[in-house]
């Protein structure tokens, strides 16, 4: 992974979550653990099937 990449994907999350709360706004994640643990399991998912070099072309199954 690149450290610079990662650096800023966290700058970028810690500018939106300031800007949600300056604006008094709720955010766009789940607050509580199982929620956040939702979104590591699909992340985690899409990597093992990824690494496992498993696809379906959706556009070839229905005929495009």
């Amino acid at each position: 992974m690149d450290l610079q990449l990662i650096v800023l994907g966290l700058l970028t999350g810690l500018l939106t979550g300031a800007f949600f709360a300056l604006f008094d706004v709720p955010i766009p994640a789940p607050p509580e653990l199982p929620g956040l643990m939702g979104i590591v399991g699909i992340y985690l998912g899409y990597r093992l099937i990824q690494f496992w070099d498993i696809s379906v072309d959706v556009f070839d199954s229905i005929g495009f």
